[in-house]
């Protein structure tokens, strides 16, 4: 055993070792025992002896310098495909390889996705450990690309252990038990998921869509668990109105552009007469966007709010989301994420979403995307060249006279 020493310091000390060890063995039967071994061992560790050990794997496991300088010499004075490939191999990150061996051991992928789940909170204050982070992200965009993912569709009949992490995970609607996730899988009603083949009982994200006549503007009759329930036949849209990443330590591995897009081709199949898809969407960043440049809007009650407040509001809402800038993107996430997928923003609801946490994040407002399958491509490569909001005229002239009034600072 490697555990001899005590304390956080030569706890990590240790797990390196076996980290050193793992690296350089070459059996794929020892490995993987070596592998299993290291994976209990880290998961052991306390928040304290997790944290000696990121920096040990900083120190321990970089590029030998000498090794890159070498080879980038000889490539310059020989550029053969021979010079390249050892130029490569050392500049290569030995964590990726030992990342690579960790996961040889059963239950390898979920442990260094839990890893980076410790890991990023600790980021800000250790830049240094971004390697790290670089080094797990290449791996996961590589083992979670969309040739490995498998689309389930989920309902009552799914396994209790998938139906129990929706509950655990949902993010934007919190669910009320299993009476309220029935309702959510009924008949006019889809939940779909997106699975990886090493974690079958582990979502990675979902999304939540209710079939309805028009475009649904309020959250609360989506979520009503005695609303009663529609014929899907009658149905000529498709509202998408949850999307809720699963696995925190997967942040920023891109899954809610194809799932969106394999979805909506799965329903064009499934229900001839929806034409429209559209989502009810959050806008997380507007109250705290407002507030910081106006702090008069802190207190406001919208229950009590007179039309001209309503107005007021909606307007500023409009110019947060054509507008507020982080860098050059939008600076709203939710926004962010469906332009980016080619929707256009269609409509603002005022009230839509009366939950504490829907006017804590926006004053109850929501928006609408829509996802016009003719201009997903066009409205796609343009908001990539220039960032550029595709907005319907509604909300172009709601902006407009809210700019006149008050001029938008990013």
């Amino acid at each position: 055993m490697f555990l001899r020493k005590r304390g956080a310091g030569g706890k990590a000390n240790d797990l390196t070792a076996l980290c050193q060890a793992l690296l350089s063995r070459r059996g794929d039967v020892s490995g993987a025992r070596l592998a299993s071994e290291v994976v209990e061992i880290y998961a052991s560790l306390n928040d304290s002896e997790a944290d000696a050990f990121f920096d040990r794997l900083v120190t321990t496991f970089s590029p030998d310098l000498e090794e890159v300088r070498a080879a980038a010499k000889a490539f310059a004075q020989d550029s053969s495909q021979g010079a390249l490939l050892r130029l490569q191999q050392a500049t290569e990150s030995p964590l990726q390889e030992l990342f690579r061996r960790w996961n040889m051991a059963p239950g390898g992928t979920a442990a260094l996705i839990a890893l980076r789940q410790r890991l990023l909170p600790t980021l800000a204050e250790h830049p240094d450990r971004r390697r790290i982070d670089d080094d797990l992200m290449h791996l996961f965009r590589s083992w979670f690309n969309r040739g490995f993912l498998v689309l389930q569709r989920i309902d009552w009949h799914t396994p209790a252990v998938v139906l129990e992490r929706l509950i655990e995970y949902e993010a934007v609607h919190q669910i009320q038990g299993w009476r309220d996730l029935r309702r959510r899988l009924e008949a006019d009603r889809r939940c779909f998921a997106f699975f990886h083949p090493v974690l079958p009982d582990e979502p990675l994200i979902f999304i939540e869509v209710a079939l309805t006549e028009g475009i649904a503007g309020e959250v609360r009759p989506l979520l009503d668990p005695d609303a009663p329930v529609t014929d899907p036949a009658q149905a000529d849209t498709a509202i998408f109105y949850s999307i809720t990443n699963c696995q925190e330590g997967l942040r920023g591995v891109s899954f809610g552009n194809v799932l969106i897009k394999q979805v909506v081709e799965d329903l064009r199949r499934e229900f001839r007469r929806v034409k429209t898809f559209a989502t009810l969407s959050p806008i997380p960043g507007f109250r705290a966007w407002l507030t910081s440049r106006d702090p008069r809007w802190v207190n406001t009650d919208v229950a009590e709010a007179s039309a001209t407040v309503q107005r007021e509001l909606t307007g500023l809402c409009a110019q947060y989301l054509l507008q507020a800038k982080r860098d050059n993107e939008p600076a709203d996430p939710v926004a962010r994420f469906h332009l980016a997928n080619g929707a256009s923003l269609e409509r603002l609801n005022w009230m839509a979403d009366r939950s504490r946490a829907g006017i804590q994040r926006s004053f109850g407002l929501t928006a609408n995307y829509v996802y016009r399958l003719d201009d997903l491509e066009k409205n796609h490569d343009a908001y990539a060249r220039t960032f550029r909001v595709n907005a319907s005229r509604a909300i172009e002239r709601l902006a407009r006279l809210e700019t006149r009034r008050t001029p938008a600072s990013a």
